[in-house]
């Protein structure tokens, strides 16, 4: 494993924004886990780990410590029935990857969340989901290294707290745990219909009537494709914010107003779509100092010509701000930071 040092931390992060990294180290296992971690410690260092960089941001200032990259890969199947299949995967599997082999082999649990960016390590800390499934449905325990107590531990799913986009990882126990490896409980059979509307929508126009953990991947790929810029061609962190959650007083209060707003009620509360909040406020497609709300996806906010993370900060400044100003909701940032 090689330490380097005054790493620019742009060609690491799909945004391509960034300042330099005092180090940054690759790890593969276990082992090179401890060997930098054993490094930063002797040189007091501050340490951050990173995934595929696809919902991370580092401002111009980059990081004053250590970047480890997660390269932890490999799977191997734990137990297995007649229903279901446990399968350990290391977290710095690409969860597309991870979903892709599950669908041709057959599971059913994540094929929804097809063509997320990203790690699994990633996944886990922000709870990624979509089209109506979120990796904590699937999840079962894992293994991570405590830096407090200074040694590896297994969590299970009820240690996790896992909520809309969020868990204990980027809550309060921020910074404390790496995630080392996962098992993921995927299920034989077929997808369970309801699905989610657009899903839903494209089965009907096809007439499918039996579905598949494939029929539905390909759906949402497709869906995906069209929404999403490719973040290879165009520098982009994915979903920049996350759905709104309002209470249902306020829910009802713009249902008057907008007849048209979709909302998904959970418990006394609606999450409402805040890509649908700023094409409202009349954002959907504007450039704003070197960045574009995506004019596909009011939820994605583009590179185009940002000169730094100042650019970045003051079109997302701009964006909240128009929305409070026109619906009284204050929206949130879904990507994490160095």
């Amino acid at each position: 494993m090689e330490i380097r040092n005054n790493v620019e931390l742009k060609n690491y992060l799909t945004m391509r924004i960034g300042g330099i990294s005092q180090y940054l180290a690759e790890i593969k296992n276990k082992e090179e886990l401890l060997e930098a971690l054993t490094f930063a410690d002797k040189n007091h260092l501050r340490i951050f780990i990173l995934g595929g960089g696809s919902n991370t941001l580092a401002s111009d200032k980059g990081f004053a410590g250590l970047v480890v990259v997660n390269r932890m890969t490999g799977s191997s199947i734990l137990k297995e029935d007649d229903e279901s299949i446990s399968i350990c995967y290391g977290s710095g599997e690409v969860l597309d990857d991870i979903i892709l082999s599950s669908v041709q082999s057959g599971y059913t649990g994540i094929e929804a969340m097809s063509h997320i960016p990203g790690t699994l390590g990633g996944a886990l800390v922000q709870n990624s989901g979509a089209y109506g499934q979120e990796i904590a449905d699937v999840f079962e325990y894992m293994e991570v290294y405590d830096l407090k107590d200074h040694c590896f531990k297994t969590l299970y799913k009820e240690d996790c707290h896992f909520t809309y986009r969020h868990s204990i990882f980027r809550g309060r126990e921020k910074g404390r745990y790496i995630i080392i490896n996962a098992v993921l409980r995927l299920y034989k059979g077929f997808p369970k219909p309801p699905f989610y509307k657009q899903v839903q929508q494209v089965l009907d126009d096809q007439n499918v009537n039996e579905y598949t953990p494939e029929i539905i991947r390909n759906i949402v790929v497709d869906i995906r494709i069209n929404k999403l810029p490719d973040v290879n061609v165009i520098p982009n962190s994915g979903s920049f914010f996350k759905n709104a959650v309002i209470s249902e007083e306020k829910y009802f209060e713009l249902k008057k107003v907008y007849p048209e707003l979709k909302g998904f009620k959970s418990n006394n509360e609606y999450k409402i779509s805040t890509g649908w909040l700023i094409e409202k406020a009349g954002l959907k497609g504007t450039y704003l100092y070197g960045m574009r709300v995506h004019d596909k996806n009011a939820l994605i906010l583009t590179n185009v010509d940002a000169s730094g993370y100042g650019d970045l900060k003051k079109a997302r400044e701009e964006i909240i701000n128009k929305v409070k100003e026109k619906f009284d909701i204050v929206i949130k940032q879904e990507v994490l930071e160095i």
